[in-house]
């Protein structure tokens, strides 16, 4: 899901200032950052998804070795920083090999400086986690033999017909044997959950979350199902094939998440992202705090606070572009708008909130008392609330955060 995440901070305003950068595409900027690795492959394609992928594996060496080649030529971006965290998305990066894996992480650690004990994130899919394999040691042994040290498995529903309105891979007896074995393995350990599917009861709903709770799960994201244009799910929807989502019902569901899961002592720290004390996901807790990264891979995205930059979306230009030794990046300059307008859309959606004193401190007074001024309605209509100097969201509002953050932003400011 992180591409998604990330698309969703696509700035509102294009006057860009300015600044002074380094010969690589994103600059220099010294402190603690984030590698992500995008893995374009899936066996086959979810009805929901819009995100880059294949699910043909013709060209999967030719791509890893492109991966590599991609970090080595982008190392000075990261040279005054520390790596903390490393996650492989997707895609479906449970597809690579435990070799490919290991050469990327190793690349990673021979062209950057990494903390002694980063985060290693692998994004999984259930039915890869299960396959029958001509070996002795499980598949999660071999995860962390190499380094892999957090799984994030796209389980999405426990129920047969959820599954297949999706197109998911894996069934619902593979979710369940998946997360028996990965348990017995890995402590650190995140699913993803989706809510509103058509079809989907409450009553189905509240045993899927009774499901994941039975695993002892120390962190859970969920979403609710988004129909994206030129999807097969759009398509579907349109013919009459499924029913169209129901916002009403999503929303539900949502709220009984958040009652069930923190009366099992998560906090809900993101929009989507449940976690117990100690799990919460370092590699989006840095995104959502402004921390910069480093995105390899096609699609994936860059940022290091000044700058923002997307690789192109399609394999075969990614992959002769770096044989060229080219990097196939584009890069946009952020305006102080911009700067602002993010930081308001991933302040809302935390518990850290948008602080007051942050806005002036960076962004100037006539940035604060904006925010005050647009922050009103929602202030009174109690979908907002002042907290030790913080904007944050109440629980009535959180269903509807980013549309609240959208009415805070600030367009065409000099």
């Amino acid at each position: 899901m992180h591409e998604r995440i990330k698309a969703n901070f696509i700035l509102v305003e294009n006057n860009y200032n300015k600044i002074e950068t380094s010969s690589s595409p994103l600059g220099r900027l010294g402190g603690a950052a984030g590698i992500y690795i995008h893995i374009p492959f899936c066996k086959k394609a979810c009805y929901y998804c819009d995100f880059h992928f294949s699910t043909t594996l013709k060209k999967k060496n030719e791509l890893v070795n492109a991966l590599v080649k991609e970090l080595v030529l982008r190392k000075d971006e990261l040279k005054n920083q520390t790596v903390e965290t490393i996650y492989f998305g997707g895609g479906t990066p449970s597809l690579l090999t435990m070799d490919e894996l290991r050469l990327l992480i190793s690349e990673v650690y021979k062209n950057y400086s990494v903390v002694e004990n980063p985060e290693i994130t692998l994004e999984a899919n259930p039915d890869d986690l299960v396959s029958v394999r001509a070996q002795s040691r499980t598949i999660f042994e071999d995860y962390l033999e190499i380094g892999i040290n957090r799984l994030s498995i796209g389980i999405q529903s426990f129920f047969e017909a959820d599954l297949k309105l999706m197109n998911r891979a894996h069934n619902a007896e593979e979710a369940k044997d998946c997360l028996e074995e990965a348990t017995k393995h890995f402590d650190n350990i995140s699913i993803d959950l989706i809510y509103g599917i058509p079809g989907l009861s409450t009553e189905n709903w509240i045993k899927n979350i009774e499901t994941v709770l039975s695993y002892n799960i120390p962190h859970i994201s969920s979403y609710a199902l988004t129909v994206e244009p030129k999807t097969a799910l759009d398509t579907f929807i349109k013919k009459g094939v499924i029913k169209n989502v129901d916002e009403d019902l999503a929303q539900e569901q949502f709220y009984i998440l958040i009652e069930k899961l923190e009366a099992s002592g998560f906090v809900h720290y993101e929009l989507s992202n449940f976690g117990k004390p100690d799990y919460f996901s370092k590699n989006n807790s840095a995104y959502w705090q402004g921390k910069p990264y480093l995105g390899i891979g096609p699609s994936a995205h860059s940022f290091n606070g000044n700058e923002r930059g997307w690789n192109v979306r399609n394999n075969s230009k990614y992959i002769k572009s770096l044989e060229q030794n080219v990097l196939p990046i584009e890069t946009e300059i952020l305006s102080i708008t911009d700067k602002y307008n993010e930081y308001v859309m991933t302040g809302l959606r935390t518990i850290w909130g948008v602080s007051l004193e942050k806005v002036e401190q960076d962004f100037g007074k006539q940035y604060k008392k904006y925010l005050l001024e647009q922050a009103n309605f929602h202030l009174k209509n109690e979908m907002l609330y002042l907290n030790d100097g913080k904007i944050q969201v109440t629980k009535k509002g959180k269903f509807l955060s980013d549309g609240i953050a959208s009415d805070l932003f600030k367009i065409n400011l000099s």
